[in-house]
């Protein structure tokens, strides 16, 4: 059984501590703003160097490939121009390395590659032509975690996030606004695009944020636009390339985008598309969109008229043909349509033929896209070279490029040093290891996510006895919030405990949440909750709740799932929800109906509390304590589990929290 069971033990200790409750804090009538610039401040950073990569120089092959001919007006026409499409999206602050490759990724080497990349171009086809280059950015451009507390901690606070600095010196011709931009407000986001010197443009043709002033004052000025126009010199006069981007809709469930109005994609990207067009006369149009996965582009392109080539972004589908280098592990996507390699096609309304790409994030590629244009602007062939450019700083490898000194030196060993910082501070121990990984913290129970459901229970336990409110009866964690995708303490035991650092507890819960309490919650309210929390199994999504304080018995064969409307207003019930029950043995739930009896309090983090994951709570008045998160983690497993984590409280696989029959 779990060490920490319920808010009635917590009480007790802290009675018996001599702790008194101050003055009670009214509930808040609406969800409180998550645009803090700036997280609770940590300890003092570490001065601890890094030392640099020694990388061996790059070497790229020079020799011409031929061409691959579309030639899809079946005209004969020839390539009158050659566009290089240099595209990343998901870097998400991975400034440092790939996650687990330490020889592989990284800013700094990608800034050397982009570098070396743009100067192939000028002789890559050798067949003389026109050509030019454009650099996008599909989204999601940073990410919570230890490398992004780095920036949040940088003062003064009129400094540029270490990853503006990062992505500015790349030479990006556009940017689009994805939804971890949004992940700490709107203000950090303001931040984030503002720190650019270059000025280049972040894009979005689907948000509107005339309600929101930081990112409107950007809008008026140039920053944030519908879309960008990039015009290439070339020895046959300049040629001008659209650069279209695009938000997903689900924002408001995914991010914290405040009160920036998310307009419908199709109608907001033609739009855009027909005005460049029509009224700019540009003939070559990429849509840079930001839609979660590869399958909502090839959703959406059958419905559009006037696009070339689409760059996606948020699903890091590596897309590569055989024999591309990849990064050790990393293996091509071969399912979602279009073809299996790179680029993949769809067909628009107009039955053109539009080349469609995407890559894996983290710094770990540049994708290359070669797209020869007739005299019309139509497609007619694309280079064979096309394909992801790994980032390799191995010197085994006769692609490995150094890390740029001056990315290194600004923004990556800043970092480097901040994360050594929370990697030496041992606050812990753990005789058992715990389970993050992605796919099994956001469809099943696992010790880890019992561990942060706990965390939420016991801070928020402590803060309603402080301030005089409702102790919570239960806590839920949504699986989304739970970042470190790894097995935490792997190989430990109780005759070989392992280190956990407050680089951990970065990694596990890696936003801005804080914990807060939503008292009054009726039964059947909090039912709604947990059949959003199931509704998609199979599948690995955020809404999976990890929790405290219950055990739930659900089972899909048979079962519906519930389904909610974009108010989190239920229009098709969930049956998946079988049983209920309080950790003091109050039954919630018996074989799928309600049982009439007193509302709840729960414990959670204020992005669920605010309706994120589509938690079905509607505007419920809740409490945003002071605590974050990943202190409430740090704390709970400092004070109350006394620096160590043990397999008779957390067993591998879980106590049986969450059943699924």
């Amino acid at each position: 059984m779990s060490t920490f069971r319920s808010a009635t033990i917590i009480l007790t200790t802290l009675a018996l501590a001599g702790l008194a409750p101050v003055a009670p804090m009214a509930f808040a009538q609406t969800a409180p703003s998550r645009d803090a610039g700036t997280r609770i401040a940590k300890s003092t950073l570490s001065n601890t160097r890094v030392d640099q990569l020694k990388l061996a120089d790059e070497t790229l092959p020079t020799k011409a490939a031929p061409i691959v001919t579309r030639d899809n007006e079946g005209d004969g026409s020839p390539v009158a121009f050659w566009l290089h499409v240099l595209h990343v999206n998901d870097g998400e602050t991975k400034l440092i390395s790939a996650p687990g490759q330490p020889n592989y990724g990284g800013a700094a080497r990608m800034k050397t590659l982009v570098d070396n990349l743009r100067t192939a171009s000028a002789t890559l086809p050798a067949s003389g032509e026109p050509r030019g280059v454009v650099m996008i950015s599909s989204g999601d451009n940073f990410l919570a975690g230890a490398e992004w507390d780095a920036s949040l901690s940088r003062l003064p606070i009129s400094l540029p996030y270490y990853d503006s600095v990062a992505l500015d010196a790349m030479g990006f011709d556009a940017m689009t606004i994805g939804n971890h931009e949004f992940d700490f407000g709107t203000s950090v986001a303001a931040r984030f695009i503002g720190g650019f010197a270059s000025g280049v443009p972040f894009i979005t043709s689907n948000l509107d944020f005339v309600n929101v002033p930081e990112m409107l004052a950007l809008v008026n000025a140039n920053r944030i636009r519908k879309s960008t126009i990039v015009t290439i010199p070339t020895s046959g006069g300049p040629v001008r390339v659209g650069i279209v981007g695009a938000t997903t809709t689900d924002l408001p469930f995914v991010s914290s985008p405040g009160a920036t109005i998310i307009n419908p994609l199709l109608q907001s990207i033609q739009s855009e598309v027909d005005r460049l067009r029509t009224v700019e006369g540009v003939s070559k149009i990429i849509l840079s969109s930001h839609l979660q996965s590869l399958s909502s582009e090839f959703s959406l392109i059958p419905q559009l008229r006037g696009v070339d080539v689409v760059i996606a972004g948020g699903g890091s589908e590596l897309l590569a043909n055989p024999g591309t280098p990849l990064v050790p592990g990393d293996t091509i996507f071969t399912s979602g349509g279009g073809g299996t390699g790179y680029p993949r096609t769809a067909v628009d309304a107009d039955g053109r033929t539009v080349y469609v790409v995407t890559t894996n994030g983290n710094y770990k590629y540049v994708g290359r896209l070669i797209v020869g244009f007739d005299a019309a602007g139509e497609i007619i062939a694309v280079n064979p070279v096309s394909g992801p450019v790994r980032v390799s700083g191995n010197p085994a490898d006769a692609d490995s490029v150094a890390p740029n000194a001056d990315v290194f030196n600004n923004a990556v060993l800043p970092v480097a040093n901040h994360v050594a910082g929370l990697a030496s501070n041992v606050i812990a121990t753990t005789t058992v290891p715990l389970d993050g990984i992605r796919n099994n913290i956001r469809t099943r129970e696992t010790n880890q996510g019992n561990l942060g459901a706990d965390a939420l229970l016991y801070t928020a336990s402590v803060f309603a006895m402080n301030n005089s409110l409702p102790l919570p009866d239960v806590a839920l964690q949504n699986s989304g919030g739970i970042r470190n995708e790894s097995v935490i303490g792997a190989g430990s035991s109780p005759s070989a405990p392992a280190n956990i650092t407050e680089l951990n507890t970065f990694q596990i819960n890696a936003f801005s949440n804080f914990v807060a309490i939503v008292p009054n919650i009726s039964r059947a309210q909090f039912k709604e909750i947990l059949e959003n929390s199931v509704s998609a199994i199979p599948s690995a999504n955020g809404r999976f709740a990890q929790i405290s304080g219950f055990q739930m018995v659900y089972e899909t064969a048979g079962r519906t799932a519930q389904v909610l409307n974009s108010a989190n207003a239920v229009t098709t019930p969930g049956t998946r929800v079988r049983d209920v029950v309080l950790n003091d043995g109050t039954v919630l739930v018996r074989n799928g109906a309600v049982v009439p009896g007193p509302a709840i309090t729960i414990a959670t983090i204020d992005f669920s509390a605010n309706g994120g994951d589509q938690y079905p709570l509607r505007g419920a008045p809740f409490v945003r304590t002071t605590t974050n998160y990943q202190i409430a983690l740090e704390q709970y497993i400092t004070q109350w589990l006394g620096g160590r984590v043990t397999g008779e409280a957390y067993p591998a696989g879980g106590e049986g929290r969450i059943i699924r029959r």
